[in-house]
């Protein structure tokens, strides 16, 4: 096989996430049939075709899905390599893309993002706010933080601190009911956390060898936990939420710590990379700033 003109990756990479010749025409600033003609090239060279033209759509065949998959990766750390030169390893600029689930997006990354954005003025930050897990390469995300149990990922992660899971009533509520054992939860209503995979069974934990698992009644489930949280202020009835959301509560007293002599099951806070070889200085400072606050 003949070299590779690696500049043909690039065309064949934006024709696919533009979804059509003209549209990344557009965005490469050159002319369709340019576009049209590096990625006939580029199939020439590799002997293979990689996109499936009609009149109405395009679509990649499995050999093009897969160099797609590739060139993204390619071309990611290209564009860092050049802004880690670019910085001179030092200066924090460009734009800083973050995702994070809503609860911990609210609460911890935003005040967090406005702090970093008045130390690093010339850097700007956009949070991406969603339950969903957001697929990183698509969307050019520099890290994504992810709080509970990951899943295998392909992507790179690091583990930088805990919370705990606790489990809460409002103040009206829990003064009208009597809770001493895990058993007298079976009974009363729970506002679940629909997100999770199992959100009315719960494995309470109390020394290092009891341990009692209660399924709960099925009356109630949100599936977005800020809203779990607003839902239990009401009244709607007991609530396990972690304890980063509930803290302030708590102290102010508008919240109630219910079987507090037993503990349910931590989770972990996580940095999600897309996999790279290079992590630029405003992705770095970033995560130092997230971990002195959780540290603190």
């Amino acid at each position: 096989m003949e070299p590779i003109n690696l500049n043909r990756l690039a065309y064949f990479a934006t024709v696919i996430d533009a979804g059509s010749f003209t549209r990344a025409a557009e965005r490469l600033g050159i002319t369709k049939a340019v576009v049209s003609q590096q990625v006939a090239r580029l199939e020439a060279e590799l002997r293979t075709t990689l996109l499936v033209r009609t009149t109405r759509r395009l679509e990649p065949t499995e050999a093009g899905r897969l160099l797609h998959a590739r060139c993204v990766l390619i071309l990611r750390d290209v564009e860092e390599a050049v802004a880690e030169v670019g910085e001179g390893n030092t200066e924090v600029a460009g734009v800083l893309r973050v995702s994070a689930s809503n609860d911990y997006g609210a609460i911890v990354l935003a005040p967090i993002a406005a702090r970093f954005r008045q130390k690093f003025p010339a850097c700007r930050v956009e949070l991406f706010i969603s339950d969903a897990i957001i697929d990183l390469i698509g969307n050019k995300i520099d890290l994504s933080i992810r709080v509970g149990w990951l899943e295998d990922s392909s992507q790179q992660a690091r583990r930088i601190g805990t919370f705990r899971q606790i489990l809460v009533a409002s103040r009206d509520f829990a003064a009208g009911v009597k809770v001493d054992e895990p058993e007298d939860l079976s009974s009363l209503p729970l506002v679940a956390n629909s997100v999770l995979r199992k959100p009315f069974t719960w494995t309470f934990s109390r020394g290092d060898f009891e341990r009692r698992t209660i399924t709960m009644r099925e009356t109630f489930s949100i599936n977005s936990t800020p809203a779990v949280l607003e839902a239990t202020l009401a009244g709607g009835g007991l609530a396990v939420l972690p304890d980063y959301l509930v803290v302030d509560y708590l102290s102010q007293g508008r919240l109630v710590h219910m079987l507090p002599n037993w503990t349910l099951p931590s989770g972990g806070i996580h940095v999600v990379y897309p996999a790279a070889r290079f992590r630029p200085q405003k992705v770095t400072r970033f995560v130092s700033m997230l971990m002195e606050h959780i540290q603190d």
